[in-house]
């Protein structure tokens, strides 16, 4: 076998031992996993998880992951905690504690602790025979038969295993809750994903220009508004109505079309009909009608009336294509 056969076999067995792995924590998901959401959902502070090594890095995850969700939570280090950290845990806190072994020389020191402040505890590990199985509240089984390391040292599956955990935790929390969509924009206000959330078809019209030409204007004068405007459109418009629309690409068909053009007017030239969308609407509604009919461009209304152009720039500006 070849290097990159090799590279490619070892890539591929690493995946479908995981994803075994992964399949078979469904089968551990019981009675004392629901308790546990219950407990999380029904508590009055917050969720502060522990952990060492690598368990510690995926417990920084599963908070960010609660967080915005709806689910108050806070990342504690085991070491830092038995050196002064343990005041970060407040009466109604509910504290996770996750450990592959869960026999670390720092659990068996926090987990007393933790006990005697009388805050309900929650183990995620992979041996509910450890100290911290026998020691915890609800115990959350994240047993992996093997890690994806050919020495079965390095944390691999076991870490993801205790990520899909959290995961878990945090959707079924999240339904729990009933968190929406836009319950959702108000923790991720940046960034393109809070965009998708937020961000609506009038944050970009209103800060465009807004081409208009009434039905009789003739051919020099649209050019000039098309050009002077930079969207490569403008609207037809009557009484702030829009009437139609006319493009770059409809003055380029008309060229070459008449052989006297200079005598045309709007009402010559553009497409009826053309496709709107309301100030109001999301910006995502907005992508999604241009890559429906394969445009550039939407005229925008407000009320009824004409109130600008959104273009595919603008989207790609925002982040949201």
């Amino acid at each position: 076998m070849n290097s990159q056969n090799s590279i490619i076999h070892t890539a591929k067995q690493t995946i479908e031992m995981e994803s075994k792995a992964i399949l078979n924590l469904a089968s551990l998901i019981n009675e004392e996993f629901a308790a546990t959401v219950e407990l999380i959902y029904k508590s009055k502070g917050r969720v502060i998880i522990t952990g060492i090594g690598k368990s510690a890095i995926i417990a920084t995850k599963i908070v960010a992951t609660l967080n915005s969700t709806g689910t108050p939570a806070v990342f504690m280090h085991a070491a830092d905690a038995i050196h002064g950290d343990l005041g970060l845990i407040l009466e109604d806190d509910v504290v996770i504690c996750i450990s592959k072994s869960g026999n670390t020389p720092e659990i068996k020191v926090l987990v007393p602790l933790i006990k005697n402040a009388k805050n309900k505890m929650i183990a995620i590990t992979g041996n509910l025979d450890s100290f911290l199985g026998q020691q915890a509240d609800y115990v959350l089984n994240a047993y992996v038969e093997k890690e994806a390391c050919p020495n079965n040292l390095a944390p691999t599956t076991s870490t993801t295993a205790q990520l899909v955990i959290g995961d878990a935790l945090a959707v079924c929390l999240l339904e729990l809750r009933g968190f929406s969509s836009k319950d959702f924009a108000k923790y991720h206000p940046g960034g393109a994903l809070g965009k998708k959330l937020y961000l609506r078809v009038s944050d970009m019209s209103e800060v465009n220009e807004k081409p208009s030409v009434a039905l009789n204007t003739g051919i020099k004068q649209i050019i000039i508004e098309i050009t002077e405007k930079m969207l490569g459109v403008t609207a037809v418009v009557e009484d702030g109505k829009i009437l139609g629309i006319i493009t770059d690409g409809d003055l380029r068909r008309m060229l070459s079309k008449s052989d006297d053009f200079t005598t045309l007017t709007a009402k010559d030239i553009m497409s009826q009909n053309p496709k709107r969308i309301d100030s109001n609407a999301m910006a995502v509604d907005a992508m999604e009608l241009m890559e429906k009919h394969g445009i550039s461009q939407l005229l925008v209304e407000k009320k009824g009336q004409y109130a600008g152009v959104v273009h595919v720039h603008d989207l790609i500006k925002e982040g949201i294509l």
